[in-house]
Order: C-alpha cells, then sequence, then structure tokens
C-alpha cells in the first residue's frame, strides 16, 4: 500500500521547485492531487507527467492573495475527487528586497500577503473541508530564514515565514481535536527558481552550498519527500511542529 492511497492532496506553487517535486511525489505515492499555481501551461505539463505515470490530477490556476481562488482550490477537490484530506501551502515569493529604508510599504504588504496572508486564506477553507473527512494534515512552507538565521536584506520574506509559525502552532491547537494536524516544513537552500535566483552566480551558490553543515544544497525532490512525512501516517503524532530540513544551516559555523 502507497502512504497516501486514498487521499486526496491540494498542492500550491506546483508549477515548479519544491511544489511540483511535492505534486508529482504526492501522486506517485497514490494521492488525487489538485496543483495550484499562476502558471497555466506549466501546471498543464504537471498534469500530463502525473497521468502519464498513471496518477491523477487537476489543476487550477490562480494567485493565492485572492480569497475566491482559495475556495476555488477547496471546491475543485470536492467534485473531482470527492474531498480533501492533505493541503501543502507552498507558494510563496521572495518578495520585497533591500534593507527596511528601501522596502516600500507597498512591497512590505504585497510580500506578507503571499506569504502569510495566503496561507490563512487557504487553511480557511481547507480546514472545514479536512474536518469533514474525519481529519488530515495541512502543511504550510516556512523557511530557517527568520527562524534561525537572520539575513540582511530580508525583513519581508522572513517576517512573513516567520508568521506561519506562530499560524501553525495556534491551528495545530485549535483544530486537534478534529484530528487536523498541522506543521511547518523549514527547508534549507533548495535548487529552485527561487533559489537560483538569490544564488545567481557560481561564487554565490558557492557560498550558498558553503553555509550548509552538509556544504551543498538540497534538491527539491529532497524537501519533497520531508513534505510527504508531514502529509502521511509516518507523522501521525506530529503537529504543531516547525521541521527543520536544513541540511544543517542552522547549527553550522565552519
Amino acid at each position: 500500500m502507497k502512504a497516501l492511497d486514498g487521499k486526496t492532496a491540494i498542492v500550491t506553487g506546483a508549477s515548479s521547485g519544491i511544489g511540483r517535486a511535492t505534486a508529482l511525489l504526492f501522486a506517485q505515492e497514490g494521492a488525487k492531487v489538485v496543483a495550484g499555481a499562476r502558471r497555466q501551461a506549466e501546471l498543464g505539463a504537471l498534469v500530463a507527467e502525473i497521468e502519464a505515470a498513471g496518477g491523477r490530477s487537476v489543476a487550477l490556476a490562480g494567485d493565492v492573495k485572492d480569497a475566491d481562488y482559495a475556495a476555488a482550490l477547496v471546491e475543485t477537490a470536492r467534485e473531482h475527487f470527492g474531498g480533501l484530506d492533505i493541503a501543502f501551502n507552498n507558494a510563496g515569493t521572495l518578495g520585497a528586497m533591500g534593507s527596511v529604508e528601501e522596502i516600500t510599504p507597498e512591497g512590505w504588504r504585497d510580500t506578507l500577503e503571499t506569504n502569510l496572508t495566503g496561507a490563512f486564506l487557504a487553511a480557511r477553507q481547507q480546514i472545514p473541508a479536512i474536518a469533514a473527512r474525519g481529519g488530515g494534515s495541512l502543511i504550510f512552507t516556512s523557511t530557517f530564514v527568520g527562524h534561525t538565521v537572520g539575513f540582511p536584506g530580508m525583513a519581508a520574506y522572513a517576517a512573513s515565514k516567520a508568521g506561519l509559525l506562530g499560524l501553525a502552532r495556534v491551528l495545530a491547537a485549535e483544530y486537534g481535536a478534529a484530528g487536523i494536524r498541522v506543521n511547518a516544513l523549514l527547508p534549507g537552500g533548495t535548487d529552485t527558481p527561487m533559489g537560483r535566483s538569490v544564488a545567481d552566480t557560481p561564487e554565490a551558490r558557492a557560498f550558498v552550498e558553503g553555509l550548509h553543515a552538509l556544504k551543498r544544497i538540497a534538491a527539491p525532490e529532497e524537501i519533497a519527500r520531508s513534505a510527504l512525512y508531514l502529509a502521511s501516517a509516518a507523522s501521525s503524532f506530529m503537529t504543531g511542529a516547525a521541521l527543520l530540513v536544513d541540511g544543517g544551516v542552522s547549527i553550522c559555523r565552519t
């Protein structure tokens, strides 16, 4: 039996990087996947790949800042697959970069709207649907940035992603009795389009790799395996946790 047989999962940010790798892995492990992101063409290619491998998936393009989109993703899960068991709220942005003097109020708000408010809008739609199935797993993609490490120029990103930890812990306490587990996944440096936009030269990549105890960055598939752990019964007594999957960047000083 596969880890997610009989389950339906929403994965946002599914057009590339960690989200795409996780959507593929969830499908391989038996889940029916509702894939969300802004780019329709990339989502279509993902669904085709899942279905070619014998899985089931449907895509819905939209912006996680839109409350109606959050509702539509849940409704899509109900219409196509009968309900919702798992939600991996992974969509995010680096957002406004620079010192606090350089970040505009508009840039700050847009970053928080995407990374934090988008997760709130998603959760408030997903939780009743998951509860209706008798419980399940809600996962947010946070980061070590702003949790164990502060990087200059990343105040909006760090604040928005750290806010997800508080949201996850409160939701875990509020909905644990309903059988809903809520956890945050905190990746380290990962070879994604977002990661490459920060480490955009060989020298910058080597510097980022060197920050990690493992002296490398992760492949998206490595982070996806940790998302699978949080989604599956393997983590059945785990809720309210901040799971560092960071290659030791939080503890490395060499």
